[in-house]
């Protein structure tokens, strides 16, 4: 097997452990939304603590590839590893906003609870 196959096997790899992980983070994320919409404040801040690990895990897969980089080994990007990012991306962005989210929802259930 040439280094070039590894590395595309290896990224591709890589990039399939980001998606997964992210996936798994943004299923969190939504269910939090939903369990908010309901009421149950506590289980979609249980929610979001379990998609914080989840993005921490991608993470730490992102930063495995971009160590590789950083250290002049010649990586080969694919379309999952495009796919990953972005996953990655919008479910970041997603999570940082679910605080005010979950509060506004929670200041809403308040005053409609009046």
């Amino acid at each position: 097997m040439t280094n070039t196959m590894k590395n595309s096997e290896e990224v591709a790899t890589i990039g399939f452990s980001i998606v997964a992980y992210a996936g798994d983070a943004r299923s969190d994320l939504v269910e939090a939304l939903r369990c908010a919409k309901n009421g149950n404040f506590n289980e979609a801040r249980r929610l979001v603590k379990e998609a914080e690990k989840s993005i921490n895990l991608a993470h730490n897969a992102q930063t495995k590839m971009l160590t590789k980089e950083a250290n002049g080994e010649n990586v080969t990007l694919s379309f999952i590893m495009a796919h990953g990012q972005d996953t990655l991306m919008t479910t970041i962005l997603l999570k940082d906003q679910m605080d005010t989210i979950l509060d506004l929802y929670e200041r809403v259930f308040v005053l409609e609870n009046r």
